[in-house]
């Protein structure tokens, strides 16, 4: 007779059953209901399939499509099981690679003899409907590493054998198969029990991927794809796409004129006069606010010694990201090896280490515009968003112990007033706490972490810990926004650092006359100006704040007769600090208007016979859709008092 287990459920409820018992078991043993939902389960935190057994007492969760972990479950089968089906009943001659999840879907790589296009993807997408039309059930058998390599070896699939090869185990390789159908793939799992509890999907594009990500293997197709557990979620998901695919900064920065990439420069941004105009707009409103919050500007060279990154921890732990440059120095035996620096944060230390320091002159809040470089692979680089070459809102505040709580207050109150002025309301805190990898003891990791966490609990202000996702030196709060369309960007952070000041020497003399180590918050709030001016264009779809837009008023004449006048009014509104154009091409009017339209242009003034005899001018608001007749007098006004920093 096989023992007793105890099953624990997430509830704290326990029950008895006989050890081996299935997935499938436990889900009946708690309900019929559960049971005909269920589509995998959690044993001790490892998923696993229903068909699988427990043999000793376990904490389990049952899984249903209604759960995040039942969703993945659901995307993964539809990767796993129906697309790499799909693409072996239209392309037999095609070798599968692998297919796991991403957010919101999965993808699948293969290589294939015949050309696989984006206009071929419907027929996929048809094809995978027909497989799970036949609600075919989805089963498991595990194979010592011997016979799944000639498993895949028989049917020809290189890629499979290879996975299997390369890994350290000598069994339980999982094969997934659909009933009588032949066909079979190698996976962890777990997939869905059978394709009748497949959710609705939609295939959604089509790339090249290198084989383990690495160009010297062979180029693969990737085809990606979306899945949901019905079909409105969705035609709702689809319908954000459409939205986000009409405000991708990409295309706007195009018909805006704002800036350029090109392949001479990966990564890096040509700005272009509008689009500068927009980020010294910006720039100048966060100094305005850093200065008004104590803050001092610095500025910090982009080259520096290896030896400083050496002794910051930078070079062993970050020299996969950094740029290196090596010269001849003069007189020198060998040569010199520099980085452009991927952070500021060594360098802020230089410059607080200048000059003795007193207790009485902490905190100290330095802030720069910090140009930095980091190697980013070429295949996850997107428009601004992520760059090799950005500035950021960088800053370090040197304090004392005692001062984390209340430094941690002010953070947190500039954040939000800066970001509520930037036009989000809403942001969510992390508590990120030590990465495996990492600078310090144990002891100062500890300390670090308490006091961060006691600074945010006597806040009183809601946050989650995400575990392992500190930076290498300390632990940090991370701060996610989210945009006009529900979109969440991590921006700004602040970050407690023990460990640096040790490293680089940074004192202070305190009250009792001896030396101490100030603490280091790091600190930004837009983080990347290059990314969050990506975010900005994306949230606004481009029409931007007056303040910020790179242009706030076209002058658009009628008639040459007029062009003196509108001529007249751009040195006026010049002379005021306003960002004015003046299109005095010969084109008809309601062609400008739909091209500044187009370009997101806030004010648009059209300049005729009337408003020249009048000395008027009347201004139509893009966003409000209205016009408004002013004399110049009123609408300098009018200019000055919309167009002037938020507040």
């Amino acid at each position: 007779m096989s023992k007793e287990i105890t099953i624990t459920l997430p509830d704290g409820t326990q029950k008895q059953a006989q050890a081996g018992i299935t997935g499938i078991e436990i889900a009946e043993l708690i309900g019929s209901g559960l049971a005909k939902a269920a589509i995998a389960f959690e044993a001790n935190g490892e998923q696993r399939d229903l068909s699988d057994s427990v043999s000793e007492d376990s904490n389990i969760s049952i899984f249903t499509i209604d759960s995040d972990e039942g969703l993945e479950i659901m995307r993964h089968t539809i990767a796993a099981q129906v697309l790499a089906r799909a693409i072996k009943n239209l392309y037999p001659k095609a070798k599968l690679a692998i297919g796991p999840i991403i957010e919101d879907g999965f993808y699948y790589d293969f290589l294939s003899d015949e050309p696989v296009s984006i206009d071929d993807l419907p027929a996929i997408e048809q094809e995978m409907k027909k497989i799970v039309g036949t609600k075919a059930e989805i089963n498991k058998t595990t194979h010592s590493k011997k016979d799944a390599v000639k498993s895949f070896n028989d049917l020809d699939e290189p890629y499979k054998v290879q996975i299997i090869e390369d890994s350290e185990q000598l069994s339980g390789f999982q094969i997934y198969s659909q009933g009588e159908t032949g066909f079979i793939d190698l996976c962890r799992g777990p997939h869905l029990p059978s394709l009748d509890k497949a959710g609705s999907f939609k295939l959604t594009k089509i790339s090249g991927a290198y084989w383990k990500g690495d160009s010297s293997n062979e180029m693969l197709t990737r085809i990606y794809g979306t899945a949901w557990k019905n079909e409105k979620d969705l035609k709702k998901y689809l319908t954000h796409l459409e939205e986000a695919e009409k405000r991708d900064h990409r295309k706007l920065a195009r018909v805006m004129d704002l800036f350029h990439l090109q392949e001479e420069a990966p990564g890096m941004v040509f700005w272009h006069p509008k689009g500068w105009s927009m980020y010294v707009a910006l720039q100048n409103y966060i100094r305005r606010k850093q200065t008004e919050n104590g803050y001092d500007e610095i500025n910090t060279p982009l080259v520096v010694d290896r030896k400083l990154w050496e002794a910051s921890g930078h070079w062993d732990k970050y020299r996969e990201k950094m740029f290196i440059t090596e010269i001849d120095e003069e007189h020198a035996n060998e040569k010199r090896v520099n980085a452009l620096k991927p952070m500021n944060c060594p360098c802020h230390v230089q410059v607080y280490n200048q000059g003795l320091k007193s207790y009485r002159d902490l905190p100290i809040r330095l802030a720069e515009f910090g140009s930095c470089h980091r190697y980013e692979a070429s295949g996850t680089m997107h428009g601004l968003m992520r760059v090799r070459g950005f500035t950021q809102d960088d800053g370090h505040i040197f304090c004392t112990e005692d001062q984390i709580e209340s430094e941690t207050a002010g953070f947190i109150s500039l954040l939000s007033d800066i970001y509520t002025e930037l036009g989000f309301t809403t942001f969510d805190i992390k508590l990120c706490t030590r990465p495996e990898t990492r600078v310090g003891s144990d002891e100062v990791w500890d300390k670090a972490e308490l006091a961060l966490e006691s600074a945010i609990k006597k806040l009183k202000i809601p946050y989650t810990i995400e575990t392992g996702e500190g930076a290498f030196y300390g632990p940090k709060l991370d701060f996610v926004l989210t945009d006009a369309i529900g979109r969440e960007w991590q921006c700004g952070t602040f970050q407690s650092d023990f460990n640096l000041p040790d490293r680089l020497g940074a004192e202070y003399v305190g009250e009792d006359g001896e030396k101490h180590k100030p603490v280091i918050m790091h600190r930004a709030i837009l983080g990347s100006f290059e990314r969050f001016i990506g975010i900005l264009i994306e949230n606004y779809s481009g029409k931007m704040p007056l303040w910020l837009a790179p242009t706030q008023l076209v002058l658009m004449t009628v008639t040459e007769e007029v062009i003196d006048y509108a001529a007249e009014l751009e040195t006026v509104f010049n002379e005021i600090n306003i960002r004015v154009e003046l299109d005095s091409r010969n084109e008809k009017i309601g062609y400008k208007i739909r091209e500044h339209s187009n370009a997101k242009v806030p004010l648009m003034a059209v300049i005729g016979k009337e408003e020249k005899s009048n000395e008027s001018i009347s201004i139509r608001s893009l966003s409000k859709n209205d016009t408004n007749t002013y004399s110049i007098d009123e609408a300098k006004d009018f200019l000055l008092k919309n167009s002037d920093f938020p507040s």
